[in-house]
């Protein structure tokens, strides 16, 4: 049976925040030093906005994790099948606000443009050209095109492709590194929790993952809990990790056992290695969980202010088989 493997509980107090930089192997990744170092900005820019709130401390985290450069969301975002970025981004908070768009390609920080859809529009998800132009027209700075980085990727895994004589669909994306971002912040009692991704690698155009979608790769409940999740869209759509988690907080379950049960239900439907979340309660209390190889996380809080990250790894975190 598959590992799942976990982190927490730790208390973080109130105001806290939790980002992740994405669920995948992170074996062959020769940058975890720059890795580290995005998600402890992540979760040191959440931190440092806590006096404007939770929402907007989770918008400045992942803004800073879209900025990094290192992880897959932002102007680091993977690539599509045919050379493009495409992204997608959403959040919520505890007054049951949402906003996302999604396939968008002018934002340089899609989720700035998902924080105005929740504030002033009356929908939840924009998506292509129309999110496009609303982006351009409320003056969001612009993304500058792919990055050096994921270029070089995308070449690398093209060749591999055609050596394999691929796609079916671009074979099953067998490289999953490092897929989404996200974060879940506290801030006086309020809750609020977030994604954003540049997909999966070799995506095809046009195709929309979880980070959009409520439930899915984001979820908050008034005063019980936030998740955001990571790992292959399409599993995480079905099988809405985030609402299960925290439907257990809900009835009394602790977070780092409601995280191993999400991943754990989500191993059993859908196999393994395509899934991390992030949790944390109305307590202050956080935790984290992962079916993959290894998922980088950092976290800051009232109980402990200095932003700190860690790789959570199958082979080094508790485990249950």
């Amino acid at each position: 049976m598959a590992t799942v493997t976990t982190w927490g509980p730790v208390k973080l107090g109130d105001p806290a925040v939790i980002v992740h930089g994405g669920a995948g192997s992170w074996r062959l990744v020769e940058n975890l030093g720059e890795v580290l170092e995005a998600v402890k900005k992540g979760a040191e820019a959440g931190f440092t906005a806590k006096s404007s709130g939770a929402l907007r401390a989770l918008v400045e985290a992942i803004v800073a994790l879209e900025d990094s450069g290192v992880l897959n969301a932002g102007v680091g975002s993977t690539l599509t099948y045919d050379g493009r970025v495409e992204m997608d981004a959403g959040l919520m908070d505890d007054e049951m606000r949402a906003g996302a768009v999604a396939v968008v390609t002018y934002p340089r920080n899609p989720i700035r443009l998902a924080e105005f859809i929740a504030l002033n529009l009356g929908h939840v998800i924009i998506a292509g050209s129309a999110a496009d132009r609303l982006a351009e027209k409320l003056g969001l700075e612009k993304h500058p095109g792919p990055s050096p980085r994921a270029i070089q990727r995308w070449r690398r895994l093209r060749e591999q492709l055609r050596k394999d004589g691929g796609p079916e669909w671009a074979k099953k994306i067998r490289e999953l590194y490092g897929d989404t971002v996200g974060a879940v912040t506290l801030v006086n009692g309020r809750l609020a929790a977030g994604a954003s991704t540049g997909g999966v690698s070799l995506k095809h155009p046009g195709r929309i993952g979880d980070s959009p979608i409520p439930g899915a790769g984001f979820y908050v409940e008034p005063g019980v809990a936030g998740c955001s999740a990571t790992g292959i869209g399409e599993t995480i759509i079905m099988g809405r990790p985030c609402l299960y988690a925290v439907q257990l907080v809900m009835q009394g379950i602790p977070v780092e056992e409601a995280a191993r049960a999400a991943v754990a239900r989500h191993t059993r439907l859908f196999g393994d290695n395509n899934l991390g979340i992030i949790l944390l309660d109305i307590q202050g209390y956080a935790a984290a969980a992962i079916n993959t190889e290894g998922m980088p996380i950092a976290f800051a809080g009232a109980e402990n202010p200095t932003p700190t990250p860690i790789m959570l790894r199958r082979e080094t975190g508790e485990a249950e088989r």
